[in-house]
């Protein structure tokens, strides 16, 4: 997908081309091997390159520079794939004809600007992809990834270049930024996966990154998997599954001849503990089978225990296939993959390749070979249901998106529900879709078209909720309308768009899209939206959260820790706190207790350690009950009395002048058995100057060195000033100082 394999690659779609052109009755007979090709039987293992655990985002961010977009515009081609051969003329047997009365009955809250194309990217298309947290948004475009804060929307780390996440891990995960990444958030752990691949130099490489904490701008456990050097990892998607991490690739020869789709499964348990991954598992498939996806979990219940992942596919007019991964990394001969069971549903026919804008606007791809992006999974415990689309010939032959409901998938699968929508003669295609706790479904796309009257590209929404008729959604609405259309980029779009739920109260709809905000080559824009049905979220509850969640004591001193609880939906009552877990000789207290109704607020947590209690970590769970009762837990670190930290600077007086910088090297060293890491910052630094450290935390157990920069700006103030270093850690602190001067020349 990259400069060294263009022309290949172009060589590659002339001699596709020439293939094409056999009859029908060719393809057609493709076709029916693709169904009787046989499964692989046994999996390929791929053992992790390495693995480590980074600093926090934010330290990386700031640590290593940032790199300039790319001095050309650069477009990531679609490695083709082979046709399937669909009769023409197939009517549509799930196309929406009945119009809803009034508009969509979701309302909109948050509507923002996303990342756009002038950006570390510099190229096409987006790739738009987004997840939603505990309290944060990202949102991927291609190689670039930006963290919102969800409340606001306000931009909390980013535009930042995706191989950021990788910054100290060495090997092409971090110098190479190729793109197609993703992002998911694991609500069955509260953690972020972030994924890209290395396709630009050999061997071919997968770099996944999991989250430490509900934090995304916080440290990563990060992972690389070397695909070697011919198996090119295409359009990589990723599932959340309580067993394991799924992946689906397009895997290419080379990167030009595409062998078939590859399903993957990594170690999550290890993962997210950060130790050493079991080896990844794949099934390769037939070049017969259209590209897969692997099922997402949405919501709060897990799958039913040992049950396997999903994978789903379009086949034939009027065909699903789905297909079962159960992995075992103790016994890897013990994974099966199996499949596929047809599901049958309304007969259809892909989208054309590519859908017409106003003028003077390129055709814009479909990618209607494939599925679009998530296969979202939802257990509601008296049934489990999947949904999932896919860009079809709809009203006019313009492009529509064709939805499904499919329940008990992993016993008899049963279409509940399908539809085609496409109200009116504009296309729309690019879709996601996901379901609420509620059963509420929404779908979000791309839409554009010349009649009924002309619309630049445009991203819109549209919903149902479970009275409204089967197989109909209600009507659509704006999210934002384009100002222009897109030329001279290689008729890129998509490559696809994320529709997400969000884990707190599991009912509000997140949806990232591109759209064109004026008409120009290479300017593409992101919208990012949510929006919530008004019968979702009934039953009224709230959350509790401990900040922070790991805190290291002296014996014979305290600690704290701040302990917040969230009214969610409507929830109304005092919340009263009590902790377990803790060891005898350890208090704990909380200020204030209760927390007063409706229960959003905080409470000081005092952890009092005797001078007998023993040096180790304790897990301590502090439990909130008001009607409704949920946990959280904070790490007690007792640390051997007398335990403490010297700090000092060399050297300890440092003359700047104005537009540069000097150096001072602070110095901890632990004593008595301490063992925390400590904390670095300053203060008393004159207008102009400004400190940093690197690194800004002296890891356990507190014996190390951090290098002060001390940077005079232009207008910096003139003159000898004396900063404070301040270091934090075990509940002690201690200062040691700099002398600086800051001189004209």
């Amino acid at each position: 997908m990259f400069r060294s394999l263009r022309n290949l690659w172009l060589l590659c779609i002339g001699l596709l081309l020439c293939v094409c052109s056999f009859t029908p009755m060719l393809l057609a007979q493709k076709s029916v091997d693709s169904v009787t090709a046989p499964i692989q039987t046994g999996p390929i293992e791929i053992w992790e390159d390495h693995h480590d655990t980074s600093l926090p985002l934010t330290d990386m961010i700031r640590l290593y520079p940032q790199p300039p977009p790319p001095l050309e515009h650069f477009v990531h081609p679609v490695l083709p794939i082979p046709p399937r051969y669909y009769p023409p003329g197939q009517k549509d047997g799930a196309l929406q004809t009945m119009k809803l009365p009034g508009r969509l009955a979701a309302s909109v809250g948050l509507n923002f600007e996303g990342q756009d194309f002038d950006t570390i990217c510099n190229c096409a298309p987006p790739d738009t992809n987004g997840a939603v947290g505990t309290t944060q948004y990202v949102q991927q475009v291609n190689t670039v990834f930006s963290v919102y804060d969800k409340s606001s929307g306000s931009v909390l780390a980013g535009p930042t270049a995706t191989n950021t996440l990788w910054s100290g891990f060495g090997g092409t995960c971090q110098t190479a930024n190729d793109g197609d990444g993703t992002v998911a958030f694991d609500k069955l752990a509260d953690r972020w996966v972030i994924q890209q691949f290395v396709v630009s130099v050999t061997p071919y490489m997968e770099c996944i990154a999991v989250s430490t904490t509900a934090d995304a701008t916080g440290s990563y456990h990060r992972y690389a998997f070397s695909f070697g050097n011919t198996n090119f990892p295409d359009y990589p998607k990723l599932g959340v599954w309580p067993d394991a991490y799924y992946m689906s690739f397009n895997i290419f020869a080379g990167g030009l001849f595409f062998t078939g789709p590859e399903a993957c499964a990594y170690d999550r348990t290890n993962m997210l503990a950060g130790a050493t991954a079991s080896p990844m598992q794949c099934f390769q498939q037939s070049s017969s089978l259209n590209p897969i996806l692997p099922s997402d979990v949405d919501g709060t219940t897990a799958p039913p225990s040992g049950e396997p992942n999903l994978f789903m596919t379009f086949g034939s007019s009027g065909v699903l296939e789905l297909f079962k991964f159960h992995v075992d990394f103790t016994t890897p001969t013990n994974s099966t993959f199996t499949g596929p069971t047809n599901i049958s549903v309304a007969a259809f026919t892909p989208a054309p390749s590519t859908v017409a804008q106003p003028s003077p606007g390129e055709g814009l791809d479909t990618l209607s070979d494939r599925p679009m992006y998530r296969l979202a999974y939802r257990n509601f415990g008296t049934h489990e249901s999947l949904v999932f689309n896919h860009s079809v010939t709809a009203t006019s032959g313009s492009s529509g998106v064709r939805w499904y409901e499919i329940q008990s998938p992993t016993t008899t699968p049963t279409v509940a529900q399908q539809g085609t929508f496409s109200p009116d003669a504009e296309n729309r295609w690019m879709g996601s879709t996901a379901m609420d706790s509620a059963g509420d479904q929404a779908i979000g796309y791309s839409v554009t078209g010349t009649s009924p009257t002309s619309l630049d590209p445009t991203v819109r929404i549209a919903g149902r909720t479970p009275s409204d008729p089967a197989g109909t959604m209600e009507t659509e609405i704006n999210v934002v309308t384009g100002g222009g259309v897109q030329q001279s980029t290689s008729s890129r779009w998509g490559d696809y768009s994320a529709m997400q739920v969000d884990p707190v109260d599991d009912c509000t709809f997140w949806y990232t899209q591109e759209y064109e905000r004026t008409t120009g080559s290479f300017n593409w824009s992101t919208r990012i939206v949510n929006f919530k049905f008004p019968n979702c979220g009934a039953t009224p509850d709230f959350s509790i959260s401990a900040s922070p969640s790991s805190v290291s004591v002296a014996q014979g001193s305290s600690g704290m820790s701040t302990i917040t609880t969230t009214a969610l939906n409507g929830f109304n009552s005092a919340i009263t706190l009590s902790a377990t877990g803790q060891p005898s000789g350890v208090t704990v207290s909380f200020n204030p207790n209760p927390i007063a109704a409706p229960g959003s607020g905080s409470s000081t947590m005092t952890m009092a350690v005797g001078s007998t209690v023993a040096a180790g970590t304790y897990t301590i769970t502090v439990t909130g009950t008001g009607g409704v009762t949920h946990t959280t837990t904070v790490s007690l670190t007792v640390l051997t009395a007398g335990a403490d930290f010297s700090i000092s600077t060399s050297p300890n007086a440092v003359t700047v002048a104005r537009r540069t910088s000097g150096t001072s090297t602070i110095t901890t060293t632990a004593l008595n058995g301490f063992n925390s890491s400590i904390a670095l910052s300053a203060s008393g630094q004159p207008r102009g100057v400004t400190v940093s450290f690197n690194p800004a935390t002296v890891a356990a157990p507190g014996s190390g060195t951090s290098t002060m920069t001390i940077a005079a700006g232009n207008n910096a103030a003139l003159g000898t000033s004396t900063i404070t270093v301040t270091g934090k850690g075990g509940g002690n602190t201690h200062t040691t100082t700099v002398t600086v001067t800051v001189t004209r020349h």
